[in-house]
């Protein structure tokens, strides 16, 4: 208790310090940019991509739900999540404000999301179906990834 009460005191300090004690920092802030300064670098540098994702971005994502039998109830359900996840991508694909990546991180995300919804739609049997699929999709990774890492060795 007495450590987070010090703890507050302390920040509470340090920023009447910044504001008191050091004008010249937030002053210098808003004056104009001086004429000989480069101007700023219009987006800044993108990440380096490793080839594991850049690998995993070009395959499509795996259908889970392949094969299974819905009813029309579960159709119709399926059918609204799809229609209402495809305007919001197609909304996020025009936004003309966002960088690649960006872009890239909510297209993932609504398919993720997209996926969630249409596994609580399912019935029990029907999810434990799929988390066999999911489960042999992730063994089948890691031995690939095994084999990537400790290549056989020639006899």
């Amino acid at each position: 208790m007495n450590n987070n009460r010090f703890a507050k005191r302390m920040a509470v300090a340090a920023g009447i310090f910044f504001l008191c004690a050091a004008p010249g920092l937030t002053l210098a802030q808003s004056s104009p940019p001086s004429p000989s300064s480069p101007p700023p670098s219009p987006m800044p540098t993108p990440r380096k991509i490793t080839s594991w994702a850049r690998a995993k971005k070009n395959t499509p994502p795996p259908d889970y739900f392949a094969g299974l039998k819905y009813t029309d109830d579960q159709k119709a359900k399926i059918d609204q999540i799809r229609h209402d996840m495809k305007l919001r991508m197609d909304a996020v694909i025009k936004d003309e404000k966002l960088i690649p990546e960006q872009r890239t991180a909510m297209l993932e995300g609504y398919q993720r999301m997209e996926t969630g919804q249409i596994f609580s739609v399912l019935t029990p049997e029907q999810q434990k179906e799929v988390r066999e699929k999911v489960r042999a999709r992730r063994a089948a990774e890691q031995e690939e990834k095994k084999k990537k890492q400790f290549p056989p060795k020639p006899k």
